[in-house]
């Protein structure tokens, strides 16, 4: 995992020196400690697909079918279902 490094200016909008950094002699920059973040998981999903040949016995089977002709009146349902997704641009650090 590549490691960022996060530099501080002592200088402030203005273009004033820091009292706080001036006082104590530091460098134009400050490492702080690193901010250990949540942990993100990316998931992946592969399709593996394997040919698995079978032997299979065929037989003829005649079937008489006796059919019976039955009417419906339909009934409507619905459902619906709301699935949210979140678009981030790129992080400025």
């Amino acid at each position: 995992m590549e490691q960022k490094k996060f530099e501080f200016s002592e200088t402030s909008f203005d273009g004033v020196m820091d009292n706080n950094c001036a006082n104590l002699g530091m460098d134009q920059s400050v490492m702080c400690a690193p901010i250990e973040e949540c942990p993100q998981e990316r998931v992946c999903h592969r399709y593996i697909c394997y040919e698995v040949p079978h032997i299979m016995p065929c037989n003829t089977r005649i079937i008489n079918h006796h059919i019976y002709k039955h009417t419906y009146t339909p009934c409507y349902t619905s459902c619906e279902e709301n699935v949210c997704e979140n678009i981030y641009g790129p992080k400025c650090y």
